[in-house]
């Protein structure tokens, strides 16, 4: 199964930090699906959940205040203006 390194931070806190098989998240134009292999790409995030599925099959979720998201290279980076585990 195919996975790529993810990261979602803020201003205060490292809140997620490994791999993963999947995320979605909310951007300006529309909701996303990044999975490993997926081509570059910078957005401007909504305030929305950012959900991350793992690779061991659970689902980690982000409530975010906005902020961006960023892949290359097989990595996924979140840097949110707010965020809270759910």
């Amino acid at each position: 199964m195919a996975t790529m390194q993810v990261d979602v931070v803020s201003a205060e806190a490292q809140l997620f930090s490994g791999e993963a098989t999947e995320v979605y998240a909310r951007s300006t134009e529309g909701e996303i699906g990044i999975l490993p292999g997926h081509q570059p790409v910078l957005l401007l995030l909504e305030a929305a959940p950012v959900r991350v599925k793992t690779t061991g099959g659970q689902e980690q979720a982000f409530d975010i205040g906005g902020g961006f998201l960023e892949f290359r290279e097989n990595h996924l980076i979140v840097l949110a203006e707010a965020v809270e585990s759910e």
